[in-house]
């Protein structure tokens, strides 16, 4: 069975639950916390993979690490550390969180700049892509990119909107050779 429907089934099975006990919320941030420990920690996911480990000290350094998360959560990661599925875990959460979004219609959108966008500027760009995809709500990732030279490239899904010099400049060019020719 591929990776991602692994991580599909225990999503959804979390997210039942959430949902179940109104959880939902507090879930996706305490995911959020989990994926970050996870990302931060490589030797966390070498350590929970590795057979040298027992799994009852892989279950106790769960119940240590993640002491402020909810019981759920743990248990989820428990069982899913039991059945060999750790090297699963950041994928799982991934759906999770694409559950919670199409639930809430929210949208995620990957916004690429060559320098930080302020605050003002980021509301900008979530009140004209809110409105152009008819959504409730945008969360948006700022990522920095300097070889854009300018302008903005907005990922929403896979769509690609290429409004950066650097593009426009190969426009340009294209339009210019498919001229001499």
């Amino acid at each position: 069975m591929s990776q991602t429907i692994v991580a599909k089934r225990y999503a959804d099975a979390l997210f039942q639950i959430a949902e179940e006990k109104d959880l939902t919320s507090q879930f996706i941030e305490e995911l959020n916390v989990v994926k970050s420990v996870f990302e931060q920690n490589e030797k966390l996911s070498v350590l929970l993979a590795s057979p040298n480990t027992t799994n009852k000290e892989k279950t106790a350094l769960i119940d240590s690490a993640f002491a402020s998360v909810h019981l759920h959560i743990k248990n989820g990661l428990k069982i899913m550390i039991e059945r060999r599925r750790s090297n699963v875990i950041l994928q799982m959460i991934e759906e999770f969180i694409t559950l919670y979004n199409e639930k809430n219609d929210i949208t995620h959108a990957v916004v690429s700049s060559v320098r930080e966008l302020s605050p003002v500027e980021l509301t900008n760009v979530e009140t004209t892509f809110k409105e152009l995809l008819n959504k409730k709500s945008l969360f948006i990732e700022n990522k920095v990119d300097k070889s854009l030279l300018g302008g903005l490239r907005i990922r929403i899904g896979n769509t690609i909107y290429d409004g950066s010099l650097s593009n426009k400049l190969k426009r340009i060019e294209q339009n210019l050779l498919t001229a001499t020719k």
